[in-house]
């Protein structure tokens, strides 16, 4: 790793149907591809990249991920400067582990001016492993893990669902074994 990584962006994409798996396993090929999930929901395909500038990870999005010919549609969310609330070694060290089986990422709309308070409050919830605020669409993306599908119900219905200043979210659960 001889670049430090400053610029992370999520892109959220549609794709062929049935071809969720192609796809993945080809954007795990792209350099910057940190993660790439299938999702139930709104979209079908979760990629998070990290590159050394905006610029780059732009360029990668346009002239690589764009041009993928069964992605049909995406949305790129590039990470505000958010701070390191999400920096904890044991988040980290738990993912690591595979204690944590359930994935899911929500996205969030928010009030205006409160996304960092948003991204606080996230931040003392356990199963959540990573959020950032994000310009586009949305305002904050938060990645949650649990060791099955009722925990993770029960962060989102009765924890992050009551964090003041959410106005809306939605839920994009990650398919395991499309991950293959």
């Amino acid at each position: 790793m001889g670049c430090s990584i400053v610029a992370r962006a999520y892109v959220l994409m549609n794709c062929n149907l049935g071809s969720e798996k192609e796809v993945i396993s080809s954007l795990k090929k792209v350099a910057g591809v940190r993660e790439a999930h299938g999702t139930l929901g709104l979209y079908d395909v979760i990629a998070q990249i990290e590159l050394d500038t905006e610029e780059k990870i732009q360029q990668t999005v346009t002239q690589t991920i764009r041009r993928m010919p069964k992605i049909h549609s995406t949305m790129t969310l590039t990470r505000s400067e958010s701070g390191e609330l999400f920096q904890a070694s044991e988040k980290l060290i738990g993912a690591m582990l595979g204690q944590n089986i359930i994935q899911a990422y929500i996205v969030i709309h928010c009030i205006k001016g409160e996304e960092y308070a948003v991204l606080k409050n996230l931040s003392h919830i356990p199963e959540v492993k990573e959020a950032d605020v994000v310009f586009g669409l949305y305002d904050v993306i938060c990645k949650v893990e649990a060791s099955n599908s009722t925990i993770l119900d029960h962060v989102i219905t009765k924890a992050i669902r009551k964090i003041p200043d959410i106005i809306s979210s939605i839920t994009l659960h990650v398919v395991p074994e499309q991950d293959s």
